[in-house]
């Protein structure tokens, strides 16, 4: 019995070290891991806004390919990606395991908003940065009074967005009468359309009609021919391009020759297999960069994707991918850790880094201060016109 009981005993504590054995090598790993540091990628990679993702996930990978080349102070980065399926509630799931079984240095994603909004309060509890490329939401980082101290984002917000829109389209289109049709369901839309409206009228304009349809509608003849019938000079469509590109496509159906233009939503090379090239003629995007700008930093990530995808160019969701990269890559060095709080505040920190979408500097709500491009659609390409700094 004495020896049973003594056995017991020793077992007990064995149990004990090796559960304290586990703690410990959870806390003191912080992200890393024979000589990586892992990252975690959430991402659209199925589902209604793919083509956003899959984007997205190739300039963040070319960017790992070329930073292990040397390595960040002996370590390699790590990605570990999850497929959030274009769906908020994936998206929280996503970032729980990244962020408690994966035990990630930083993640990165989504690229829309209310699936990156569906991982912040992840963020937080855990104290992880969270890091979108695309999700452009002013809420995201900061909401009623508060920053989200751990998120961030490589790209300007909707209010920016939305009055360069406006602006656009008072100085350069001359338009004094706008009709605005956003889909209901997306926190991207509605943000950009109540932008572009307050700057809109703040110019003089006049809003003459507003409608709404829901992701994954694809008859809008009767909303079109309301909008049609209020004679607008011009339409706002803040939407993303599974349904920008029907929407385009019908409204010349029935008669509607005036510009449309909308944001980075529209920015997809699926957007033409929808609308067609002809229907596009006479629209305009803001973005966050053109493959189209002289810049030779832009020239030379242009080059270096296509070499590695085969000639394809990369829009502004593979670059503002690449660019996170090197933002999140950037901050690690500088905090000469894989801890996620000393990453946290060396992000907080970023100041004139230059990246493809422009020099980063971030404002107190942890967005970047950059400029952004005016495309037009000419014969299904998108062609330069200009940049409009903050």
């Amino acid at each position: 019995m004495r020896k049973r009981k003594l056995a017991g005993i020793c077992m007990s504590f064995m149990v004990a070290a090796g559960v304290m054995a586990g703690c410990n090598s959870s806390a003191s790993s912080d992200g890393e891991k024979g000589g990586t540091i892992k990252i975690g990628a959430n991402l659209e990679l199925s589902g209604g806004v793919a083509s956003y993702g899959q984007s997205a996930k190739e300039g963040i990978e070319l960017a790992i390919e070329e930073i292990n080349k040397k390595g960040i102070d002996g370590k390699k980065l790590e990605l570990v990606t999850v497929d959030n399926k274009s769906d908020a509630a994936e998206a929280t799931s996503g970032a729980l395991k990244l962020a408690t079984q994966d035990k990630v240095a930083a993640m990165i994603g989504a690229a829309t908003s209310t699936n990156t909004l569906a991982q912040v309060q992840i963020a937080q509890d855990n104290k992880i940065p969270l890091i979108t490329p695309t999700a452009t939401n002013a809420t995201i980082t900061y909401k009623d009074g508060k920053l989200n101290d751990f998120v961030f984002r490589t790209c300007f917000i909707d209010p920016f967005q939305g009055t360069v829109a406006a602006n656009f389209a008072t100085n350069d289109l001359k338009v004094k009468n706008a009709a605005v049709l956003i889909d209901s369901s997306s926190d991207y839309s509605k943000g950009l359309a109540a932008a572009f409206k307050k700057a809109f009228k703040a110019n003089g304009g006049k809003i003459v009609a507003e409608e709404a349809y829901v992701a994954k509608d694809t008859d809008f003849h009767a909303t079109l021919t309301r909008i049609k019938a209020a004679k607008p000079d011009y339409v706002f469509l803040p939407g993303f391009y599974e349904e920008v590109g029907l929407i385009v496509k019908q409204a010349r159906e029935v008669g509607i020759t005036v510009p449309f233009m909308g944001g980075d939503g529209w920015d997809s090379p699926k957007l033409v297999d929808i609308a067609g090239a002809d229907p596009l003629k006479n629209t305009y995007i803001t973005n966050h960069y053109s493959s189209g700008d002289s810049d030779k930093k832009v020239q030379e990530f242009v080059s270096a994707f296509k070499a590695k995808y085969g000639g394809k160019s990369p829009d502004a969701f593979g670059a503002l991918g690449y660019d996170t990269v090197y933002f999140l890559a950037d901050a690690i060095k500088r905090a000469g850790s894989s801890d996620p709080k000393k990453i946290q505040k060396a992000l907080e920190e970023t100041d004139g880094l230059q990246l493809v979408s422009g020099k980063v500097k971030l404002d107190n709500h942890h967005d970047p201060i950059k400029a952004a491009v005016i495309l037009e659609y000419v014969n299904g390409q998108q062609q330069y016109k200009t940049k409009v700094n903050p």
